[in-house]
């Protein structure tokens, strides 16, 4: 008999007091436009209560420790599970933690090489680069050490005399200075430039160098090198710089490969240990696709069952699309969608079932090659006995369901409703935005733009680029796309970024800002709307600002109070004085066309434009409009909005604009695919104010809406870094070697 979670009369955020069952043990897609309510169901509500119910079985001292969970907004919800989110937060870490580290794949390699590694090395904490027996001394395990830059330190063109030594203190004429021109050592009127190879290994490494005391006026009797004296002073621990020094020397820094490990993290002993002609550092290095057909070939009976362990883990990466990846990546290198698809492979391996997972748009930064991928793995983990539910936009995830929830109609107040619940076939077959776009076929743009006038940048070999160079056409639409992994982003953002710093990255970082910003803040109307209530009212604008004279005296404009409350977990209450409207109740009593502060702030993007008859204000609000954000309020938090959301304000910004290069990294995250008309025409509106538009994108409509496309390849990681095809969408198809084609031509 088929289990539902089951809730009753939800009420969170916009969504309008239904109630809704989910079956168990499915996998159930939410779908419908950006801000219908997903997620206000999915993550404010099914998340937030089994957080908080699963909390609640720990001590009060140690939920002090645990993540804080709210009450939703609804009567009851029945039947939960615990609840794993999986969603695109960054998997962070520092430089120590790697993939191999995150996916627990490290301590199997460790545990290989201390039973089959030669020569013999012992235990496998041996082989681990964050232990003391195992890392390398000089960069105590990280690979990189921070050096002194000698491009910034030095000038070349000079001699000593004339004071070649741009660090602080060494002045012509100081005795730190002295302790260099009166070794004897050096010719002092020598440009550095036409140092013999010795002399200028002994004027910057030498270490500790016995002299006649004579040539140092009394001061030393050792010499040392610039580099070994900098080290000795500032890195090493020493305490010879002051605070303010060690100020001014922080541009004169930078990080180095490590001289003694190569990077490799390991000590000499570590890396003399082998198997099959590979040290640790090496089967860490690679290719993750590279390293199981390794492993396949370790034939040895003893370590059977350790290797295939270790081979169904690296598996599951691939399986997932990181086949380019090695396990000496850090963590903090990895993008949402790959952090996201890493936590995946993470709970595959787990032993835990009926439990609720939650994934936020997994299919984000994965090509469409690999969408299948990602199914198979949701697959396998409702088969184990999970309910996974999804909240996704693709149209190849979303016919992988087995129940299908659309959230509308629209957005907003115009959202919070169920407009859909059964199976794929029934949504194609529904009146609503989701079912209406998936019968929306989009062909190729009839008479794209031509360019006679490129620029290209400096071929590269960053990351796995194969000596490449990206040339971009001006004043039109240009879409780079490829597989995940094939160097798209470290062509357009790693290297033309770099070579054209006045090009504008539109990207899905968030939005400078905090609790107290908001889009009418941001927007720069905030200013005109409290200049209106102030010349209505004949009082201080200041009055219709909550960080300034407005302010609520008790929550000091924050709407909000924090309360400590010992060893018990701090709590943040609705401030009972402004309920939590931030303003203190004078203000209240002011209005604009019959609207107090409070209520302006309170009114979607869509309702402002129809409210405000000010040119100004209606020109920014319509930006905000264009780009799909209506629904949001004027005064929602900066910090709640999502990565898609954040893009899509930025680029609100700069829609008036002409004459500038924009670089845009997947506009498409998080919109609905009736949005994705819109961010078309918004680039279209761009393009045609003389602007040109480079967008890095996996979204086959988008592609076909280019001008101009560039596909990288052929595949990902050090099969991928190389231009396949550059030229107009429509003929890619004669590019043989493009896994792009095979899609972009099927739909």
């Amino acid at each position: 008999m088929q289990e539902y979670i089951t809730i009753h009369n939800a009420r969170q955020n916009n969504l309008k007091g239904f109630d809704l069952k989910i079956p168990k043990r499915k996998i159930t897609i939410f779908t419908g436009v950006s801000g219908s309510g997903k997620s206000s169901i999915v993550f404010d509500t099914i998340a937030q209560e089994a957080g908080r119910q699963l909390n609640e079985n720990f001590s009060k001292f140690v939920r002090n420790f645990l993540p804080k969970y709210s009450q939703p907004d609804a009567d009851a919800i029945d039947n939960l599970s615990m609840a794993v989110v999986v969603d695109q937060s960054r998997l962070g870490g520092n430089s120590r933690s790697t993939l191999g580290t995150i996916t627990d794949i490290n301590p199997l390699i460790r545990l290989l090489f201390s039973r089959l590694g030669q020569p013999y090395l012992g235990p496998a904490w041996n082989f681990s680069f964050n232990d003391p027996h195992g890392m390398c001394p000089t960069c105590e395990g990280i690979g990189r050490i921070v050096g002194l830059d000698l491009e910034k330190a030095l000038d070349l063109e000079k001699s000593l005399n004339e004071g070649a030594i741009l660090l602080p203190g060494y002045k012509v004429g100081s005795w730190l200075l002295k302790s260099f021109t009166n070794t004897g050592f050096f010719d002092n009127d020598k440009p550095l430039k036409e140092y013999s190879e010795e002399e200028m290994n002994r004027f910057l490494y030498a270490q500790g160098e016995k002299i006649d005391s004579l040539y140092m006026e009394g001061m030393s009797s050792t010499y040392e090198g610039l580099v070994a004296r900098f080290n000795r002073s500032n890195i090493k621990g020493g305490n010879e710089s002051s605070a303010a020094t060690q100020k001014k020397i922080a541009s004169f820094m930078n990080e180095q490969k490590c001289p003694d490990c190569q990077g490799k993290r390991f000590n000499p002993q570590v890396l003399a240990c082998k198997i099959a002609g590979y040290s640790i550092a090496d089967v860490l290095a690679m290719q993750v696709d590279e390293l199981l057909t390794v492993l396949q070939e370790i034939s040895e009976e003893s370590v059977q069952p350790l290797l295939q362990n270790i081979q169904a883990r690296i598996t599951d990466l691939i399986n997932i699309g990181l086949d380019y990846v090695s396990l000496d990546r850090e963590t903090t290198t990895l993008s949402g969608g790959e952090s996201q698809r890493v936590k995946m492979v993470k709970h595959l391996s787990s032993s835990l079932n009926d439990v609720i997972y939650i994934f936020d748009e997994p299919s984000i930064g994965l090509h469409p090659r690999d969408v299948h991928r990602l199914n198979e793995l949701l697959v396998k983990l409702r088969d184990k006995g999970n309910t996974v539910i999804v909240v996704e936009h693709d149209p190849d995830v979303i016919k992988a369901a087995d129940h299908i929830i659309d959230v509308g109609p629209k957005a907003g107040k115009n959202g919070g409703y169920i407009t859909y619940e059964g199976t794929f076939e029934g949504l194609l077959r529904s009146d609503t935005l989701t079912g209406k776009a998936f019968g929306q076929m989009v062909d190729f743009k009839e008479a794209p733009r031509q360019s006679h006038q490129f620029i290209e940048t400096k071929k590269s070999t960053l990351h796995n680029l194969k000596n490449t160079a990206l040339r971009v056409p001006l004043g039109v639409f240009t879409v780079v796309t490829g597989v995940a992994g094939s160097g798209k982003s470290s062509l357009v953002n790693g290297v033309f970024a770099k070579e054209y710093p006045e090009a504008i990255t539109i990207d899905q970082s968030a939005v400078a800002g905090n609790i107290r910003s908001n889009p009418a803040t941001y927007s720069g109307i905030m200013n005109d709307i409290r200049k209106l209530f102030s010349q209505e009212n004949k009082v201080s604008a200041g009055l219709f600002s909550y960080n300034s004279e407005g302010a609520c005296e008790t929550c000091k404009g924050h709407g909000s109070i924090k309360m400590e409350l010992s060893f018990m977990d701090s709590v943040e209450v609705l401030c009972q004085a402004c309920g939590g409207k931030r303003f203190k109740e004078e203000v209240y009593q002011y209005r604009l066309k019959g609207k107090s502060i409070d209520e302006v702030l309170a009114m979607s993007i869509t309702e402002a434009v129809e409210f405000f008859e000010e040119k100004a204000i209606q020109r920014k609000l319509k930006q905000i409009l264009a780009v799909g954000l209506g629904y949001m309020t004027l005064g929602q938090p900066l910090n709640t909005l999502s990565g898609g959301e954040c893009q899509r304000l930025k680029l609100a910004k700069e829609l008036s604009k002409k004459g500038n290069i924009y670089i845009m990294d997947e506009p498409t995250t998080g919109l609905h695919m009736a949005d994705i008309k819109s961010i078309l025409a918004i680039i279209e509106r761009l393009v045609e104010k003389g602007n040109t538009v480079i967008v890095i994108e996996h979204n086959l409509e988008v592609m076909k809406a280019a001008d101009w496309l560039i596909d990288v390849g052929v595949d990902g990681g050090i099969r991928g870094g190389e231009i396949l095809y550059e030229g107009t969408p429509d003929q890619l198809i004669n590019c043989q070697s493009s896994i792009t084609a095979q899609y972009l031509f099927e739909k």
